[in-house]
């Protein structure tokens, strides 16, 4: 990697502009250095303050880093004059703005940031760090030549419309900015499809509404046409919302451009529901679809109460991360059981979901379960064809596994013959993902749109909007889609759970078995969480019985017949948004 201010053991390489050369001595105008020597046109700092670079013509994925004292590390998001030479200033319009006259220090200072963890001990390094988000004193475009658009891609959420509105009314009330274009129907619009002229007035209501106005769509990426037409249309600055494939695309998208060496600004606002992106405290949306959950746990409670040996069932988001789950049932608190894709289950023998099930209906009569959509899909797979399928977007096609442990649950009685249930199957999924989102998400998603624009603005680009440890910042694109955010289930928030559920881990032996395995044989793999019979990531002692016992074989028999009771299901019960109890 290339290195500007380095210490006295790295080497020095040139700049690359008189304008890198400026940016620098101004963002280094702040801190106290012993001296400042040149070499030839080169700046040499003998201190441990260095920044690596990594925003070369034949290199454009590695990171940019700055680092510090006591360990302090700044993974810097790309900016115009890391590449484009002897750029335009100009003031912020912002400092003539009456709505911001009273505030104090309304512009970010140019050495703010925000570290990744917050909890440390005294003699912690002061870790990982990203740019703090906000407006500058410097801008790089005049309001007058901004072009500027919005996309939205991947599935809905609640706040897309909220994020579009009010990007443009920060471009139009806060910039001066009046040109601003809507991307119809994803990433496939910028070469297939008409723009839409956005103002105040256009999208001024549009945050009551749920979806997204612009349309959107899974797939269509063809790096080539997206920014040949960006080039084409005058476009230089595109605000891109959406989930964690999206934030690939964009971040194709910023290599493209920068290699093409054009003035254009790609800025992310990362949108999932199931708050599966990494680094941010939560994505937009995630609070509403929470609270939504809860109407549909209510009535899976009414249901199951109203009954006798009524249990209600209900199928919440989640394909890899059972956020939504975990937090809809800590909301609740009328669930007994919480099944997510992080936490391996069990159905049948001692210990398996089937016998806790039983054990809730003699206790206490009626029982709710919430299960996350990509729970137990490997109890699916292990009995069906296979069935690696994916959408546009590249997302494995999940089974109804709701549907599926439902069939599951009423063979199991059927068989005992112990008791007769009563069993009512509810999948909100979709009347979730369609609502406005409320309050909490309005204010969250004002300010992802709002710290994009400001962002832009001042030049940097390549980065997402995010919220790290309560404070706006600008995440490069590279640690936004390098893994998924995932319930840990050795940390306390599962834990709170457990304890207000009374479930057991549903741990089987043959899990145990591998997990210590994998440990002693230290292939344990990295994107999986760590399960309950670790401890700070080691193997527990005595945590392993070298057994594999009839429960696994039992299972194992069930599995076929229940997949096959599945499949065969009349289509008529194959119904979202309903209660099924046939």
């Amino acid at each position: 990697m290339d290195s500007i201010f380095a210490p006295k053991s790295s080497s020095i390489s040139s700049l690359s502009s008189p304008a890198l050369l400026s940016r620098f001595l101004e963002a280094s105008s702040s801190r106290k250095f012993s001296s400042l020597t040149f070499i030839g046109s080169r700046p040499f700092r003998p201190s441990s303050y260095s920044t690596t670079f990594a925003m070369t013509s034949n290199d454009v994925s590695k990171p940019k880093i700055i680092t510090g004292d006591f360990g302090y590390v700044l993974e810097d998001v790309p900016h115009f004059t890391d590449y484009i030479p002897d750029l335009s200033t100009y003031s912020n319009p912002l400092q003539d703005n009456p709505a911001f006259s009273v505030v104090k220090q309304y512009f970010v200072h140019v050495d703010d940031s925000v570290p990744q963890k917050i909890v440390v001990h005294k003699d912690s390094a002061r870790g990982r760090h990203f740019r703090r988000a906000g407006p500058r004193q410097k801008v790089y475009f005049d309001s007058d030549e901004v072009h500027a658009c919005i996309v939205t891609c991947g599935g809905l959420c609640p706040g897309l419309n909220t994020v579009i509105r009010e990007i443009v009314y920060s471009l139009y009330h806060m910039y001066g900015v009046t040109t601003v274009l809507g991307i119809d129907g994803g990433y496939r619009g910028f070469y297939a499809r008409n723009t839409i002229a956005l103002t105040p007035k256009v999208v001024n209501d549009i945050h009551k509404r749920g979806g997204t106005i612009l349309g959107t769509s899974r797939g269509g990426h063809d790096t080539s046409k997206i920014v040949d037409s960006i080039q084409d249309r005058g476009i230089n600055q595109v605000y891109i919302i959406g989930g964690d494939g999206t934030q690939k695309g964009a971040s194709v998208i910023f290599e493209e451009i920068r290699r093409r060496g054009l003035k254009v600004v790609v800025a992310g606002i990362p949108k999932t529901i199931d708050n599966d992106i990494p680094v941010i405290d939560k994505s937009f949306g995630f609070d509403t679809a929470v609270e939504e959950a809860q109407r549909a746990i209510n009535a899976a409670h009414v249901e199951a109460e109203s009954v006798e040996n009524g249990i209600g069932l209900v199928k919440l988001m989640g394909r890899y991360s059972g956020f939504i789950a975990m937090h809809a049932t800590l909301a609740s608190r009328d669930v007994d059981c919480c099944l997510i894709p992080e936490s391996p289950f069990y159905l049948d023998g001692k210990g398996g979901l089937f016998e806790y099930i039983e054990k809730q209906l003699k206790e206490n009569g009626h029982m709710v379960i919430v299960i996350a959509e990509g729970a137990g899909q490997e109890l699916l797979s292990e009995s069906m064809q296979s069935r690696n399928q994916q959408d546009a977007s590249g997302n494995k096609l999940l089974q109804d596994v709701g549907l599926w442990i439902s069939h599951g649950i009423k063979d199991y009685f059927s068989r005992q013959k112990t008791m007769a249930i009563n069993l009512k199957y509810i999948d909100p999924t979709y009347m979730i993902r369609a609502v406005p989102s409320n309050a909490s998400d309005n204010v969250y998603s004002t300010l992802l749109a709002q710290s994009a624009v400001h962002g832009a603005m001042a030049g940097y680009t390549g980065f997402t909007s995010g919220l790290v440890n309560g404070r706006q910042t600008y995440i490069p694109f590279y640690r936004i889609i390098e893994k998924q955010n995932k319930v840990v289930i050795t940390d306390r928030m599962w834990a709170r759970l457990l304890s207000s559920t009374n479930q057991p881990s549903f741990m089987s032996d043959k899990d145990v078995i591998e997990d210590k395995t994998e440990c002693i044989s230290g292939e344990k793999k990295e994107e999986g969480p760590a399960t309950q019979f670790l401890d700070n990531g080691n193997c527990a002692d005595g945590a392993l019985e070298n057994k594999e016992g009839d429960a696994i074989a039992q299972e194992k028999r069930r599995k076929q017949s229940l997949t096959e009771r599945w499949l065969n299901h009349t289509v008529c019960c194959y119904n979202p948004n309903k209660v099924h109890d046939c």
